[in-house]
Protein backbone atom coordinates (compact mmCIF):
# COMPACT_ATOMS: atom_id res chain seq x y z
CA UNK A 1 0.00 0.00 0.00
CA UNK A 2 1.43 3.79 -1.12
CA UNK A 3 1.32 6.01 1.89
CA UNK A 4 0.81 9.70 0.68
CA UNK A 5 1.39 12.66 2.54
CA UNK A 6 -0.57 15.97 1.86
CA UNK A 7 0.66 19.05 2.78
CA UNK A 8 -1.80 22.33 2.86
CA UNK A 9 -4.11 19.20 4.33
CA UNK A 10 -6.06 22.37 5.20
CA UNK A 11 -6.62 24.01 2.32
CA UNK A 12 -9.26 23.64 -0.65
CA UNK A 13 -6.88 21.27 -2.46
CA UNK A 14 -5.78 19.78 0.42
CA UNK A 15 -8.99 18.48 1.48
CA UNK A 16 -9.77 17.52 -2.04
CA UNK A 17 -6.52 15.43 -1.99
CA UNK A 18 -7.62 13.35 1.29
CA UNK A 19 -10.58 12.56 -0.34
CA UNK A 20 -9.46 11.28 -3.49
CA UNK A 21 -7.43 9.37 -1.89
CA UNK A 22 -10.09 7.22 -0.23
CA UNK A 23 -11.55 7.04 -3.11
CA UNK A 24 -8.61 5.22 -4.86
CA UNK A 25 -7.22 1.50 -4.43
CA UNK A 26 -3.69 0.80 -3.50
CA UNK A 27 -2.86 4.14 -2.23
CA UNK A 28 -3.64 5.68 1.17
CA UNK A 29 -3.35 8.96 3.50
CA UNK A 30 -0.62 8.03 5.56
CA UNK A 31 0.05 12.03 6.48
CA UNK A 32 -1.71 15.88 6.63
CA UNK A 33 0.33 18.61 7.23
CA UNK A 34 -0.22 22.29 7.96
CA UNK A 35 0.80 25.03 9.27
CA UNK A 36 3.03 25.05 12.36
CA UNK A 37 0.40 27.56 14.15
CA UNK A 38 -2.61 25.96 12.93
CA UNK A 39 -5.64 25.35 15.24
CA UNK A 40 -6.15 21.97 13.52
CA UNK A 41 -3.10 20.25 14.53
CA UNK A 42 -4.10 17.09 16.41
CA UNK A 43 -7.66 16.52 14.95
CA UNK A 44 -8.16 13.43 12.69
CA UNK A 45 -7.89 14.34 8.98
CA UNK A 46 -10.62 12.57 7.42
CA UNK A 47 -13.05 14.45 9.68
CA UNK A 48 -11.22 17.94 8.62
CA UNK A 49 -11.37 16.64 5.53
CA UNK A 50 -15.68 16.32 5.79
CA UNK A 51 -14.79 12.33 4.51
CA UNK A 52 -14.95 10.61 8.23
CA UNK A 53 -12.62 9.55 10.71
CA UNK A 54 -9.21 8.06 9.38
CA UNK A 55 -7.32 7.46 12.62
CA UNK A 56 -4.56 10.05 11.17
CA UNK A 57 -3.92 13.46 12.78
CA UNK A 58 -3.24 16.51 11.60
CA UNK A 59 0.34 17.74 12.05
CA UNK A 60 2.42 20.68 12.04
CA UNK A 61 5.53 19.67 10.02
CA UNK A 62 7.56 17.07 7.35
CA UNK A 63 9.55 16.14 10.00
CA UNK A 64 6.82 15.13 12.23
CA UNK A 65 5.29 12.55 9.70
CA UNK A 66 8.91 11.69 7.79
CA UNK A 67 8.41 7.57 8.68
CA UNK A 68 4.58 7.88 7.45
CA UNK A 69 4.55 8.63 3.69
CA UNK A 70 6.11 7.62 0.38
CA UNK A 71 4.98 10.28 -1.72
CA UNK A 72 4.19 13.89 -0.71
CA UNK A 73 0.92 15.55 -2.74
CA UNK A 74 1.80 19.42 -2.74
CA UNK A 75 -0.59 22.25 -3.99
CA UNK A 76 1.45 25.09 -1.54
CA UNK A 77 2.91 28.02 -2.58
CA UNK A 78 6.44 28.24 -4.52
CA UNK A 79 8.94 29.08 -1.77
CA UNK A 80 6.97 26.61 0.54
CA UNK A 81 7.09 24.01 -2.38
CA UNK A 82 11.23 24.36 -2.83
CA UNK A 83 11.28 23.34 0.92
CA UNK A 84 9.51 19.94 0.79
CA UNK A 85 11.40 19.14 -2.47
CA UNK A 86 14.27 19.81 -0.85
CA UNK A 87 12.93 18.09 2.05
CA UNK A 88 11.70 15.02 0.28
CA UNK A 89 15.29 14.76 -1.86
CA UNK A 90 17.21 14.38 1.69
CA UNK A 91 15.22 11.53 2.82
CA UNK A 92 14.25 9.90 -0.04
CA UNK A 93 10.77 10.26 -0.92
CA UNK A 94 8.62 11.05 -3.95
CA UNK A 95 6.53 14.23 -4.47
CA UNK A 96 3.87 15.20 -6.91
CA UNK A 97 3.40 19.16 -7.15
CA UNK A 98 0.68 21.02 -8.33
CA UNK A 99 2.01 24.71 -7.27
CA UNK A 100 1.78 27.34 -9.93
CA UNK A 101 3.81 30.17 -9.96
CA UNK A 102 7.09 28.93 -10.17
CA UNK A 103 9.52 31.04 -11.55
CA UNK A 104 12.22 30.00 -14.13
CA UNK A 105 14.96 30.02 -11.68
CA UNK A 106 12.63 28.05 -8.97
CA UNK A 107 12.24 25.49 -12.07
CA UNK A 108 15.63 24.69 -12.31
CA UNK A 109 15.90 23.48 -8.70
CA UNK A 110 13.20 21.21 -9.61
CA UNK A 111 15.47 19.87 -12.68
CA UNK A 112 18.84 19.49 -9.76
CA UNK A 113 16.78 17.81 -7.47
CA UNK A 114 15.38 15.55 -10.12
CA UNK A 115 18.82 14.16 -10.64
CA UNK A 116 18.38 11.99 -7.15
CA UNK A 117 14.90 11.71 -6.94
CA UNK A 118 11.22 11.36 -8.80
CA UNK A 119 9.34 14.67 -9.62
CA UNK A 120 5.66 14.83 -11.19
CA UNK A 121 5.35 18.93 -11.51
CA UNK A 122 2.63 19.59 -13.66
CA UNK A 123 0.38 22.94 -13.79
CA UNK A 124 -2.87 21.43 -13.76
CA UNK A 125 -3.26 17.59 -12.67
CA UNK A 126 -6.90 17.34 -14.41
CA UNK A 127 -6.97 14.59 -16.97
CA UNK A 128 -9.47 15.95 -19.42
CA UNK A 129 -6.86 19.63 -18.83
CA UNK A 130 -3.70 17.67 -20.01
CA UNK A 131 -6.22 16.06 -23.06
CA UNK A 132 -6.79 19.43 -24.32
CA UNK A 133 -2.53 20.24 -24.35
CA UNK A 134 -2.89 17.40 -26.37
CA UNK A 135 -5.40 18.71 -28.63
CA UNK A 136 -3.77 22.33 -28.84
CA UNK A 137 -0.89 21.12 -30.48
CA UNK A 138 -2.38 19.04 -32.81
CA UNK A 139 -4.43 21.72 -33.75
CA UNK A 140 -2.01 24.10 -33.87
CA UNK A 141 0.24 22.54 -36.35
CA UNK A 142 -2.71 21.89 -38.46
CA UNK A 143 -4.00 25.23 -38.50
CA UNK A 144 -0.64 26.65 -39.47
CA UNK A 145 1.51 29.82 -38.35
CA UNK A 146 0.32 32.61 -40.09
CA UNK A 147 -3.34 32.41 -40.72
CA UNK A 148 -5.15 31.88 -37.53
CA UNK A 149 -5.44 34.56 -34.38
CA UNK A 150 -4.83 32.75 -31.14
CA UNK A 151 -6.08 33.95 -27.87
CA UNK A 152 -6.05 32.35 -24.56
CA UNK A 153 -8.99 32.91 -21.85
CA UNK A 154 -8.86 31.85 -18.60
CA UNK A 155 -11.23 32.14 -15.23
CA UNK A 156 -10.57 31.36 -11.69
CA UNK A 157 -11.65 32.45 -8.45
CA UNK A 158 -11.32 35.92 -6.50
CA UNK A 159 -8.57 33.86 -3.95
CA UNK A 160 -6.25 33.26 -6.99
CA UNK A 161 -3.08 34.70 -6.60
CA UNK A 162 -0.89 33.94 -9.71
CA UNK A 163 -2.20 35.71 -13.01
CA UNK A 164 -2.36 33.94 -15.97
CA UNK A 165 -2.84 30.64 -14.07
CA UNK A 166 -0.47 28.22 -14.54
CA UNK A 167 -2.52 26.06 -16.99
CA UNK A 168 -2.88 28.83 -19.14
CA UNK A 169 0.74 29.52 -19.25
CA UNK A 170 1.09 26.16 -20.35
CA UNK A 171 -1.53 26.40 -23.16
CA UNK A 172 0.16 28.70 -24.34
CA UNK A 173 3.52 26.97 -24.16
CA UNK A 174 2.34 24.02 -26.28
CA UNK A 175 1.08 26.12 -29.01
CA UNK A 176 4.00 28.18 -29.30
CA UNK A 177 6.40 25.22 -29.11
CA UNK A 178 3.77 23.88 -31.77
CA UNK A 179 4.63 26.83 -34.05
CA UNK A 180 7.88 27.20 -33.84
CA UNK A 181 7.62 30.21 -31.56
CA UNK A 182 9.32 31.50 -28.00
CA UNK A 183 6.36 32.37 -25.84
CA UNK A 184 8.42 34.60 -23.82
CA UNK A 185 8.73 36.76 -27.09
CA UNK A 186 5.11 36.49 -28.25
CA UNK A 187 2.83 36.60 -25.59
CA UNK A 188 1.02 39.62 -25.27
CA UNK A 189 -0.96 39.95 -21.42
CA UNK A 190 -3.94 42.03 -21.72
CA UNK A 191 -4.25 44.76 -23.89
CA UNK A 192 -5.98 48.78 -23.34
CA UNK A 193 -5.94 51.81 -25.16
CA UNK A 194 -4.67 52.63 -28.41
CA UNK A 195 -3.34 49.37 -29.12
CA UNK A 196 -3.28 49.15 -33.05
CA UNK A 197 -4.45 46.53 -35.53
CA UNK A 198 -3.33 43.09 -34.05
CA UNK A 199 0.26 41.71 -35.21
CA UNK A 200 0.48 38.04 -36.51
CA UNK A 201 2.19 35.86 -34.39
CA UNK A 202 0.80 37.31 -31.12
CA UNK A 203 -0.63 35.05 -28.38
CA UNK A 204 -2.71 36.78 -26.09
CA UNK A 205 -3.43 36.04 -22.82
CA UNK A 206 -7.24 37.30 -21.19
CA UNK A 207 -7.82 36.84 -17.07
CA UNK A 208 -10.42 36.60 -15.14
CA UNK A 209 -11.10 36.46 -11.28
CA UNK A 210 -14.31 36.74 -10.13
CA UNK A 211 -16.66 34.46 -7.30
CA UNK A 212 -15.91 30.68 -6.97
CA UNK A 213 -15.20 30.01 -10.55
CA UNK A 214 -13.15 26.72 -10.21
CA UNK A 215 -11.39 26.98 -13.27
CA UNK A 216 -12.12 27.49 -17.02
CA UNK A 217 -9.48 27.54 -20.06
CA UNK A 218 -10.21 28.51 -23.61
CA UNK A 219 -7.87 28.28 -26.33
CA UNK A 220 -9.33 30.50 -29.32
CA UNK A 221 -8.02 30.11 -32.94
CA UNK A 222 -9.77 32.45 -35.06
CA UNK A 223 -9.09 33.55 -38.80
CA UNK A 224 -11.26 35.52 -41.64
CA UNK A 225 -14.69 33.27 -41.51
CA UNK A 226 -14.24 31.15 -38.81
CA UNK A 227 -12.90 30.38 -35.22
CA UNK A 228 -12.29 27.30 -33.33
CA UNK A 229 -12.24 27.02 -29.50
CA UNK A 230 -10.76 24.20 -27.37
CA UNK A 231 -12.54 24.74 -23.82
CA UNK A 232 -11.75 22.91 -20.49
CA UNK A 233 -14.53 23.78 -17.73
CA UNK A 234 -13.66 22.18 -14.34
CA UNK A 235 -16.27 22.34 -11.89
CA UNK A 236 -14.83 20.87 -8.74
CA UNK A 237 -11.56 20.45 -7.74
CA UNK A 238 -11.77 16.67 -7.17
CA UNK A 239 -10.87 16.47 -10.62
CA UNK A 240 -7.32 18.08 -10.03
CA UNK A 241 -7.12 15.46 -6.96
CA UNK A 242 -7.92 12.42 -8.35
CA UNK A 243 -4.81 13.25 -10.98
CA UNK A 244 -2.77 13.91 -8.20
CA UNK A 245 -3.47 10.69 -6.71
CA UNK A 246 -2.87 9.30 -10.05
CA UNK A 247 0.46 11.10 -10.41
CA UNK A 248 1.57 9.80 -6.91
CA UNK A 249 0.99 6.00 -7.36
CA UNK A 250 2.69 6.10 -10.76
CA UNK A 251 5.44 7.94 -9.48
CA UNK A 252 6.08 5.40 -6.78
CA UNK A 253 7.41 3.36 -9.87
CA UNK A 254 10.04 5.28 -10.45
CA UNK A 255 13.56 6.05 -9.45
CA UNK A 256 14.40 9.31 -10.81
CA UNK A 257 13.02 11.68 -13.30
CA UNK A 258 11.04 15.32 -13.79
CA UNK A 259 7.66 14.26 -15.00
CA UNK A 260 4.73 16.18 -15.80
CA UNK A 261 1.13 14.19 -16.51
CA UNK A 262 1.71 14.00 -20.13
CA UNK A 263 4.52 11.11 -19.17
CA UNK A 264 1.67 9.55 -16.74
CA UNK A 265 -0.87 9.81 -19.27
CA UNK A 266 1.30 8.27 -22.66
CA UNK A 267 0.54 11.25 -24.31
CA UNK A 268 4.29 12.14 -25.20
Amino acid sequence: MIKVAVTGAAGRMGKANIEALQMAEGIELGAAIVEPDSSLIGVDAGEMAGVGKLGVSVVGSLHEAVADFDVLIDFTAPEVTLENVRFCNTHGKKIVIGTTGLTDEQKTHLDKAAETSAIVFAPNMSVGVNLCFKLLEVAAKALGNDDYDIEVIEAHHRHKVDSPSGTALRMGEVVADALGRDLKECAVYGREGMTGARPRGEIGFETIRAGDVVGDHTVLFATEGERIEITHKASNRLTFAKGAVRAAKWVQGQETGLYDMQDILGLK
